[in-house]
Formats: structure tokens, sequence, C-alpha cells
């Protein structure tokens, strides 16, 4: 299969220019695909979470920024069904998310392990994320730039490229949220580069991201919550 072909085996529907455009502006004239309302998370006795709450709409991304400690990590982790929140309620397309299991057909969570077996090459080790067989598996290592070394034991990898194979995964996964802790860690200025244009073809399709960062992403266009670590209040007793 030609290199274009491949490329466009993930997204086979993807629209060019301004159509591309109105289709994400037009989505948020829809309600809300994903609602997370008063979302609270307690680590032990320790409050990460203070009642968060955001919307996304399809095509939408949004930034977590905040310092280390602030719950950005933890929040992606309970989007994505990996920790049950304490408090508040997650919606998708109206309805409460209580069957995780479905609700993790609809995501790829991009954490900070690259979860990969040192030893199988790198086309094994994505071949057991591939979907719909070799045409994806291909489309997917052109748009990180790994496929000339697919055959690579994964144990010979540079950091930079275990964590380009990791979003090779997540284009594998052909779900509709993206949830990406760190996306760019590792990453040279060219994988950068090749990670915005992944990241544009998503949304075009009406794919959503959500991404914690410390530095620029290349999200045009994409929302910010910013966490701060929760400060409860202490009783006083000096009355």
């Amino acid at each position: 299969m030609a290199t274009g072909a491949r490329r466009a085996a993930l997204w086979p529907h993807r629209r060019e220019g301004s159509i591309e455009r109105a289709v994400i502006a037009g989505s948020r004239l829809m309600p809300p695909r994903l609602v997370l309302h008063d979302i609270t998370v307690f680590r032990g006795e320790r409050l990460v979470l203070d009642r968060v709450s955001l919307n996304m709409h399809d095509g939408e991304a949004l930034l977590l920024t905040g310092p280390n400690g602030a719950g950005k990590s933890t929040l992606l982790r309970t989007i994505a069904g990996l920790r049950r929140p304490d408090g508040g309620t997650m919606r998708w397309d109206g309805r409460a998310v209580t069957d995780f299991a479905l609700h993790a057909t609809r995501l790829a969570y991009l954490g900070h392990l690259d979860a990969l077996k040192p030893g199988l090459t790198l086309a094994e080790n994505l071949a057991l994320f591939a979907r719909h067989g070799e045409a994806d598996l291909s489309a997917a290592l052109d748009h990180v730039d790994l496929q000339p070394l697919a055959d690579l034991p994964a144990r010979l990898l540079s950091a930079g490229q275990k964590r380009r194979a990791a979003i090779a995964r997540v284009l594998l996964a052909r779900a509709p949220l993206w949830l990406l802790d760190e996306p760019s860690l590792g990453l040279d200025a060219a994988a950068i580069e090749r990670l915005g244009a992944v990241l544009a073809a998503h949304r075009a399709q009406g794919g959503m991201v959500i991404a914690t960062t410390h530095v620029p992403l290349p999200l045009p266009e994409a929302g910010t919550l910013t966490l701060a670590p929760p400060v409860l209040s202490l009783p006083d007793f000096s009355a």
C-alpha cells in the first residue's frame, strides 16, 4: 500500500480545509459528548480533586495545567475509569458512565509508561493493539515516523522512539476520546510537529483530546483547565 493510502487508513472519512473546521464548529451546537460534574477524589486522607467539572464536544481539545500534585494525572485516570471518583458524576452522551468496560472502548489512554514488551519487535508490540489489521499498523507507524524500525526489538528503542510508539498505540485504538498524560515527553521538535499533525487529524474527524502538559503542545484553539492543589479548611479550635 502506498504511504499516503496507509496514512489515510486511520481516518477513512477525513475531510479537508474549511469543511473540517465547519464540522468541529458545528459540533458545539450539539449537547456535549462528555460531561464531568463535581468530580472529587481522595487519596487516603488527602483531597486530590475538589469538585472538578468540564464539558467536551466533538472535535474539541482541553489542556490540563497546574503544578505537580494538582491532580492532572489523577483526573485523566478518573476519566479513563482507572480510578473511581469519590464524588461527582461522569456522563457520556447524556448517560451516566457506570459500565467502565464499555467506557474503555470509547477512549485511548497514554500514561507515563510506554507499555512495550522488550522481547517483542516494535511491530509485534503494536500488532497487539491493531484492531483492523496490517493497514492500520502501517499507517500508525508512518504517522510517527517509525516504519524503518518496525522489526527492531523494543528494548533497543530510545526513550523518544518508545514515546512515539506509545502514540502509535493511541492511534490504533480508533477511539473518539484521547487522554494523553504529557504526550510530548521525550520528543524532539520534529516528533512534536508530527504529534501536532496526528492530533489535528483526530480532531478533524470529531475526535476529542484531553492532555496534561507542562510545556506548549500543538493543540490550536484548545481550552485550558488549570488545576491547583486543593486546600482543606481546618476547623478553628481557638474560640
